[in-house]
């Protein structure tokens, strides 16, 4: 790996983590926003934002285990990471699929929010039943996935702005 992938995959991974233990209340729990799923779009524009965003959540996971404000637990920092990284793999496949005239990377945006639903709806349903529970698991993945759709939002809205501005775009291009 070039040394600015590695540079900017820790960057982004401390912004995503950042980004979570700021909002603790809405990071973690069965009703989430977390506004730093917004770079889960950035592995459109980089390589090293599939890195980030994947070792931002591990992190993030992982901190929250030990401050007690993920109520998932270590099942969480072993799924919601693959959820992430998945979700990653995904959208960076999906970078040149566009609407609007190729200016908008909404199909980009749909990996998160489909993983996450599922995943994390799947833990939240075990963590919250003890057991599987379909009422449990719809309700609580249609509840991850809503949230993760406003962050996404965020985050199409996001590489539209970088990539609609030159100085910006060279800076992410490099």
């Amino acid at each position: 790996m070039k040394t600015k992938k590695i540079v900017t995959g820790a960057v982004i991974a401390a912004l995503y983590t950042a980004l979570c233990l700021a909002l603790p209340a809405l990071s973690y729990g069965t009703v989430q926003v977390r506004f730093s799923e917004a770079l889960t779009l950035l592995p459109v524009l980089l390589p090293g934002g599939l890195m980030g965003v994947t070792l931002g959540c591990f992190l993030t996971n992982l901190v929250g285990v030990f401050l007690g404000t993920n109520i998932l637990g270590a099942l969480d920092v072993l799924f919601g990471t693959l959820a992430t990284l998945l979700a990653a793999l995904c959208t960076r496949a999906l970078a040149n699929v566009r609407v609007g005239k190729g200016r908008w990377a909404v199909a980009s945006a749909l990996p998160p929010v489909i993983f996450n639903g599922l995943i994390i709806g799947a833990e939240l349903c075990w963590c919250i039943m003890g057991q599987w529970n379909w009422g449990v698991f719809i309700a609580q993945g249609v509840s991850v996935a809503a949230g993760e759709a406003v962050a996404c939002v965020l985050g199409v809205l996001l590489v539209h702005y970088v990539e609609t501005t030159p100085r910006l775009l060279a800076i992410f291009r490099g």
